[in-house]
C-alpha cells in the first residue's frame, strides 16, 4: 500500500567561524592603466559562485561592468588571505572586504579627479561606465584610463565577523553573526510493503538577507536539497570496527539527476545590514531543514518515528513491523 505524507523542517544557521575564532577577510583593489579594475582576494570558487558574488560587489561600488573587473582569487602569489571557503562565510566576510576596499578605492580615484579636472571639491563626481564625472555638469569628466596614466592608484582593506567565545561555566554567549532562517516542506509516499520512500513534492524558502545572484542562490538550495536527499535516505558509509565498508560509489550511493524533484525554490530577502548590500550566507544552511522535514514527511504517512539515517526500505519495513507488534 502505498501512503502519502507532508512534513515540515526548520532551521537557523549561524555563519563564519563563530565561537571567537579570528574570521577576517582581507583583499585588494587596483586601477589599471587600461581602466579596468582588479580586485585580488582569496575567495576560492567550489561551485558557490564565490567569483561571481565578488564581481557582482565591485561592480556595483564603481559603476563598472562585469568585464571590467579582473577578479584574481586563486593565485596566492598575488592574492591577500580572505579565509577558506567553508562556513558559509565567503559572501558575507569577503564580499565585506571587497565592498569597504573598493569603496576606498572609488574615494581615491574621486581625490585623483578633483585634482585632474580642477575642482574645488570631490563632492558630487560620480562614477559609471569607467568615466568619473560631475554628477551636475555631466560633460566635465574623466576616464578612469586617464587618471590612472600616471599614477598607480591601489588600495589594501580587510573585514573582521563579529564573533565572541562563549562562555565555557554557562554555555552562553554569541558566537556567531549574522545567522540565517529556512524552511522545508516535503510530500513523500511511503510503499508498506517494500518499504520505499519517494519525495514528490517540495517547498523551500531560504532567508537570504539580499540575493546579490538570486540564480546562485536557487542553485545553492537545489544542491543542498540535493546533499540532504542522499543524507535522508541514500548515502551510508557504513562503519565496522573502524573500517569503511563503502568506500566507492558502487556501494556508497548518492543522488542522481533521475532522484531529483523540481523545487519550488522562494528566496526570502530581509537584508542583514553589517552585510554586503544586505547578502548572507546560504551554503550549508540550505542542507539542514530538509532531511527533517523528509523523516517527519514518513512519519505523517505511516506514523512510524525513524530516528536513524539514512532511511533504507529495510529500516522501513522494520521499524513498520515493530510498530505492528
Amino acid at each position: 500500500m502505498i501512503k502519502e505524507g507532508i512534513g515540515l523542517g526548520t532551521m537557523f544557521y549561524g555563519t563564519g567561524y563563530g565561537n571567537g575564532f579570528p574570521d577576517v577577510s582581507k583583499a585588494e583593489a587596483v586601477l589599471r592603466a587600461d581602466g579596468k579594475v582588479a580586485v585580488h582576494t582569496g575567495a576560492t570558487e567550489v561551485g558557490q559562485g564565490a567569483k561571481t558574488a565578488m564581481t557582482q560587489i565591485a561592480c556595483e561600488v564603481l559603476g563598472l561592468k562585469v568585464n571590467d573587473i579582473i577578479l584574481i582569487s586563486e593565485d596566492t602569489s598575488n592574492m591577500p588571505d580572505s579565509g577558506t571557503a567553508a562556513a558559509s562565510r565567503q559572501t558575507y566576510n569577503t564580499g565585506n572586504a571587497v565592498k569597504k576596499t573598493c569603496e576606498d578605492l572609488r574615494e581615491k580615484i574621486k581625490e585623483e579627479a578633483k585634482l585632474k579636472l580642477n575642482l574645488n571639491t570631490d563632492i558630487g563626481l560620480k562614477l559609471k561606465d569607467g568615466y568619473v564625472y560631475v554628477e551636475t555638469l555631466p560633460e566635465k569628466s574623466i576616464a578612469l584610463k586617464d587618471l590612472a596614466k600616471d599614477k598607480s592608484l591601489k588600495i589594501k582593506g580587510s573585514f573582521t565577523a563579529q564573533t565572541t567565545e562563549m562562555d565555557p561555566e554557562t554555555g552562553q554567549g554569541a558566537p556567531y553573526w549574522p545567522y540565517t532562517f529556512g524552511a522545508c516542506a516535503v510530500k513523500v509516499s511511503v510503499d508498506t510493503l517494500t518499504g520505499e520512500v519517494n519525495v514528490l513534492k517540495a517547498v523551500f524558502t531560504q532567508d537570504v538577507g539580499r540575493a546579490i545572484n538570486p540564480s546562485l542562490v536557487e542553485g545553492q538550495m537545489d544542491g543542498g536539497f540535493s546533499m540532504a536527499l542522499g543524507y535522508a535516505l541514500l548515502e551510508d558509509i557504513n562503519v565496522d570496527n573502524g573500517k569503511i565498508k563503502n568506500d566507492s560509489f558502487t556501494n556508497y550511493l548518492i543522488p542522481t539527476s533521475l532522484d531529483m524533484i523540481d523545487i519550488d525554490n522562494i528566496l526570502i530577502e530581509d537584508p542583514e545590514n553589517t552585510a554586503p548590500y544586505g547578502a548572507k550566507g546560504v551554503g550549508e544552511p540550505v542542507m539542514i531543514p530538509v532531511t527533517p522535514a523528509i523523516l517527519n514527511a514518513i512519519y505523517d504517512a505511516v506514523k512510524v518515528r525513524i530516528t536513524e539515517i539514512p532511511v533504507t526500505p529495510s529500516q522501513v519495513l522494520k521499524e513498520l513491523n515493530k510498530s505492528k507488534k
